[in-house]
């Protein structure tokens, strides 16, 4: 038997458990949120149709240029989420932590995308 990381396995516990409850719709989508150690991913899907309608990450174009600190750069890919969220018709979500504990670059990632328009 291999061994497994069990912080690994407990967030995939938590994955699992959150989204028996959360589930996106084409008129209020799921915003999920994935944070390594160096960037962070945010996508808003449709799992009415399984689809990604909008995503955004650190790794974009938009922050090449840029040197801030981690939780900053979250916000801004809140802000800017919720931008391209507008422009592909979409204003009310469902938070998806992604296992996460709702602090630090989750929760700045979140404030963005709530000053930048979206509703959840």
């Amino acid at each position: 038997m291999a061994k497994t990381n069990p912080k690994a396995t407990a967030r995939a516990k938590r994955v699992r458990r959150i989204r028996k409850k959360i589930v996106g719709s084409s008129d209020r989508p799921r915003l999920r949120v994935f944070k390594s150690n160096k960037h962070i991913y945010a996508q808003i899907i449709d799992d009415s149709v399984g689809k990604t309608l909008v995503s955004m990450s650190t790794i974009d174009k938009a922050f090449e240029d840029e040197k801030t600190d981690k939780t900053g750069s979250a916000k801004k890919v809140g802000l800017l989420l919720a931008a391209a969220a507008k422009d592909a018709g979409v204003s009310k979500v469902t938070f998806d932590r992604g296992g996460f504990i709702y602090h630090g670059r989750i929760k700045a990632l979140s404030e963005g995308a709530r000053e930048g328009g979206l509703q959840f």
